[in-house]
């Protein structure tokens, strides 16, 4: 942790100081900013204050003082819930304004990590608690040019492994041989594993209704056939197997047959132009050097959606954060789970992913998009058509 970097934002955002708590691991982004390290395994509370000025500040345990040596700052110990209190006051003694990770009503649940009890025991010092939303993002969520880097090298590998998905269960249909989603989905992950791609779990293969499930993931036990007239769903997410990697995430549709029928293809012309406005409406605010935030982008791709008269068929966010984790915790484009001001910022990138979802079945396209300093981008190849298979 770069202490003054952190301060320089404090006193950028006008606030007095940033308060990181923590008990049984509750926060990782404490642990991921302040680089604690990865074995700390606390059962006392802890607090480490950085104030916007001076040297910061230490509150833990006596029977685990040693748990934050590994940052700087003045060390007090506490024993008894009156000493803590006591010694958490004089700790905060000359702040007004700090942030800690909270939200407000839970806006941005990545963030709001501190138990509401906390939250009542530091504002009975007397001071003002703000999100710490903007700070996490700019300390968690912003890539380095190698992380960029590996982004696009990943999304070059991904995109081939999709083409290479679509030709594997496009050559089963031809030869009329059985296939279901769950053994395309292991074909995928054997593809990731030979190009050195890792993921979390997934990726999503879905015929039809299971299409329309944003979260539907086909297992040994639960999967469907893919036959002539599906509409077949393929989102994959992966990184590369290196320190500090990010992820590529992305979804594409296509059509088991020669001939698409009129109704999927309306629905699929109408999520795809929404990316695409998406994806457009962030590319011509940052040439502008126009400040956006999450919430305008979902906006901007909802009322395309609406404007066709599917809006209560687009039931969740336009799109999410990208970092080391699949889901980051930088600003996500939303403004139906959550209302996201957060400013989307240089160096941050996320995933524009509209849809549409039906009884009958479901369409879903997503890009990735990267800011950059004046200038955005889509980091890979972008469907413009349905896939015939």
């Amino acid at each position: 942790m770069q202490i003054d970097l952190v301060q320089t934002a404090l006193r950028a955002a006008k606030l007095d100081g940033w308060l990181f708590f923590d008990h049984h691991r509750r926060d990782p982004l404490a642990y991921r900013i302040l680089d604690l390290p990865k074995d700390l395994q606390p059962t006392r509370r802890w607090y480490y204050f950085v104030p916007s000025n001076g040297e910061p500040r230490k509150l833990v345990h006596r029977i685990e003082s040693g748990s934050l040596d590994s940052v700087p700052g003045n060390k007090s110990v506490y024993s008894s819930w009156a000493d803590q209190q006591q010694k958490l006051a004089t700790m905060l003694n000359s702040a007004k304004r700090i942030a800690m990770q909270y939200s407000p009503n839970c806006a941005i649940p990545y963030v709001s990590l501190v138990d509401a009890g906390t939250i009542e025991l530091v504002r009975a010092t007397g001071v003002e608690i703000l999100t710490s939303a903007d700070l996490v993002q700019e300390f968690e969520a912003l890539w380095t040019e190698q992380q960029f880097q590996f982004h696009l090298e990943a999304g070059k590998l991904v995109d081939q492994v999709l083409r290479e998905a679509f030709a594997f269960v496009s050559e089963k249909l031809r030869c009329k041989h059985a296939i279901t989603e769950y053994e395309a989905q292991q074909f995928i992950r054997r593809q990731f594993a030979q190009c050195n791609l890792v993921c979390d779990h997934g990726p999503i293969v879905a015929v039809n209704a299971n299409a329309s499930d944003p979260h539907y993931e086909p297992s040994s036990e639960s999967t469907s056939h893919i036959q002539s007239g599906d509409v077949l769903l393929i989102d994959l997410w992966a990184k590369l197997q290196q320190p500090e990697s990010v992820y590529y995430d992305i979804t594409w549709t296509g059509f088991c047959g020669d001939v698409i029928p009129e109704t999927v293809q309306n629905v699929f012309s109408v999520v795809r132009d929404a990316r695409k406005r998406g994806s457009q409406f962030v590319i011509d605010r940052v040439t502008q050097n126009a400040p956006i935030a999450g919430f305008e982008v979902d906006d901007a791709v909802r009322s395309h959606i609406a404007q066709h008269g599917y809006a209560d068929h687009f039931f969740h966010r336009t799109g999410h954060s990208i970092g080391t984790e699949v889901h980051g915790t930088g600003a996500n484009m939303d403004n139906l789970e959550s209302h996201d001001e957060r400013r989307i910022t240089a160096g941050s990138c996320f995933s524009i992913e509209p849809g549409i979802y039906l009884p009958e079945f479901g369409i879903r396209s997503e890009v990735n998009v990267f800011v950059g300093d004046g200038s955005a981008r889509v980091t890979g190849e972008q469907q413009e058509e349905m896939v015939h298979l």
